[in-house]
């Protein structure tokens, strides 16, 4: 069976260039992904790959519509080639099962690892520098702007998970998850007719002023 995947871009909402031409390529059913950017979930694609069987193709009209990183794309390849799946993408002539196809794969690998190892080094030349600058020993009530930013350029590079970056910092989960979370759009505005949020009683007591003389 010849499957295809389909997502959108952040420039272009739609599917309408790629199906034409995965349609062309003999995929039997198409599946479009209406997700875009960075977001984790692709439920469309996880029901593709589950639906795969050993001598089936994935085809693909461009090698960035799989996977949003050379790590991500790697690691769904890998999977298609240990499932025994051929993977094709239409615009690189990219094709697994030709010996070409497989070297191009490696070459990928192989800069992948590349990367990984930079991110790694840059990032404990950062440690180095945010330690020399921040406060040594205890545990640490916040974190600096540099460390900060070397937390995030920890997670970004997905060779770190939080429990491990917040070993690195001596802070908690939750305190790395704050930072790396996504911010959600501030909708205290709307919906609230106008009226001015209730401050809840714990933060009241701690925006209390003190009195004099205590």
């Amino acid at each position: 069976m010849i499957l295809g995947y389909a997502r959108v871009s952040s420039d272009d909402q739609s599917t309408a260039a790629q199906l034409p031409e995965l349609e062309k390529a003999g995929c039997e059913f198409v599946y479009k992904e209406n997700l875009s950017g960075r977001n984790m979930d692709r439920p469309e694609l996880d029901k593709c790959l589950d639906r795969l069987r050993k001598g089936d193709t994935l085809v693909v009209w461009r090698l960035d519509r799989l996977g949003r990183s050379i790590r991500d794309l790697l690691t769904i390849v890998d999977r298609l080639n240990n499932a025994k799946v051929t993977f094709i993408s239409l615009k690189e002539k990219f094709d697994t099962s030709t010996a070409a196809g497989r070297l191009v794969f490696h070459f990928f690998a192989a800069l992948a690892e590349f990367e990984r190892d930079l991110n790694r080094e840059r990032t404990l030349l950062g440690l180095s520098a945010a330690r020399a600058r921040g406060r040594v020993g205890g545990r640490k009530k916040k974190l600096s702007t540099q460390q900060i930013r070397v937390v995030k350029t920890m997670w970004d590079s997905e060779d770190y998970t939080k429990q491990e970056i917040g070993a690195q910092f001596q802070v908690s989960v939750s305190t790395i998850d704050r930072i790396v979370r996504p911010k959600p759009k501030d909708s205290r505005a709307e919906g609230s007719g106008g009226k001015t949020a209730a401050v809840p009683v714990k933060l009241k007591a701690v925006l209390k002023p003190k009195k004099a003389g205590k």
